[in-house]
């Protein structure tokens, strides 16, 4: 696995790669966005590790600007801030998911191998809810014939939903899913992931493409009464 890593501190930045590089990773470093862009758009990675409070380019700005240029490489980004909002806001700019420092290299390494691990899918599976189609081979999402842009992640849950339509499905069975592990706040990244995936869709709260359970989980139904 190819991992670029964006990370102003030294120290940091060198101990992850010093973790990556003993598993058998090829590891790229930057110390500003600007170096980041410059990377990503001359080599292949299969991750990006990305930190939210660089100089200059920030991590949010680094992620707005891979995904305008259309690079649909996972990220995984670094941040000191735990509320709602920024975790909102990082998922907005592009990000798959978020780790807040500071963190253990194990759970590191296991949100790495989540983030990398394709989803198992069926030939000719292609899902339709309501006015929302999705192709699991190629990963199109169309809403009313107009194409949505999603990330993996954002992806991962529409489609686990859309499989289960008619049926609620806890947070715990969104992890086991589409993330394939369990730490405590996971059930956060959900809940900020419906929030986006809810905004790209046109799906006002409370919701009536993903409808919130409370205490249990979401729904989507097979029909809109």
């Amino acid at each position: 696995m190819k991992v670029l890593i964006v990370e102003d501190e030294a120290r940091l930045a060198s101990l992850i790669k010093r973790a990556l590089t003993e598993e058998g990773h090829t590891v790229e470093v930057a110390g500003t966005g600007e170096d980041a862009i410059s990377v990503l758009t001359s080599i292949s990675l299969d991750i990006v590790i990305l930190d939210v409070m660089l100089p200059g380019m920030n991590g949010l700005d680094v992620c707005r600007r891979v995904r305008k240029l259309k690079y649909s490489v996972p990220i995984l980004l670094l941040t000191a801030k735990s509320s709602i909002e920024d975790r909102v806001e990082g998922l907005d700019a592009g990000a798959d998911d978020y780790l807040l420092k500071p963190f253990a290299l194990a759970e590191l390494m296991a949100r790495l191998r989540a983030l990398t691990r394709r989803p198992a899918t069926v030939p000719n599976a292609h899902l339709e809810v309501l006015n929302i189609h999705l192709d699991p081979i190629g990963m199109y999402v169309w809403k009313d014939n107009e194409p949505i842009a999603l990330t993996r992640k954002e992806f991962g849950i529409l489609e686990y939903l859309m499989k289960n339509a008619g049926r609620v499905v806890t947070r715990d069975m969104i992890a086991n899913h589409v993330w394939d592990y369990d730490f405590l706040n996971t059930t956060n990244v959900i809940d900020v992931h419906i929030r986006t995936l809810r905004k790209k869709l046109g799906d006002a709260q409370p919701g009536t493409l993903i409808m919130t359970v409370r205490g249990v989980g979401y729904r989507m139904p097979k029909t809109i009464s």
